[in-house]
């Protein structure tokens, strides 16, 4: 049983009339690099899984995803505090990444994103090689004054 909060009610009703916000909703997320890789990982809290859609289009990544609550029928609301929403995020992937192993799992309402580094784009090291035929420059000390030329 719900207790009454005036306030509360208060409050999601300004909100309903003040909240300019028509359009899918921004998911938060964090973003960092783990070793050859870039992990996302974005709240999603009561999303279908099967709502979610991931999608790379070139260089950008897009996800979108849509919460829908149940309405039965016959039932009647004490309060209904959480609302259905759609949700979208954009990223530009830049260059040197790995679009096609790009892989997702979803659990305990956290969407997770692993974004490969592409092999061209890893650090490498560079051998230095020596040729033998090239000549070899000498320099030695001497305690006489060389001329300067002008």
């Amino acid at each position: 049983m719900a207790t009454y909060d005036p306030f509360r009610d208060l409050d999601r009703l300004a909100s309903s009339f003040f909240d300019t916000r028509r359009g899918p909703r921004r998911m938060p997320m964090d973003l960092y690099r783990d070793g050859d890789h870039y992990v996302l990982s974005a709240d999603l809290p009561g999303i279908d899984p099967g709502s979610v859609d991931i999608d790379v289009d070139g260089q950008l990544l897009t996800i979108r995803a849509e919460r829908t609550l149940p309405s039965g029928d016959g039932v009647k609301w004490i309060t209904r505090e959480r609302e259905g929403a759609s949700f979208l995020r954009q990223l530009n992937l830049g260059q040197g990444i790995d679009t096609e192993r790009i892989s997702a799992t979803y659990g305990n309402g956290v969407l997770s994103v692993t974004i490969p580094v592409s092999e061209k784009a890893k650090p490498r090291k560079v051998t230095v090689t020596t040729d033998d035929a090239s000549p070899v420059l000498a320099a030695h000390e001497s305690d006489e004054p060389q001329p300067v030329e002008q």
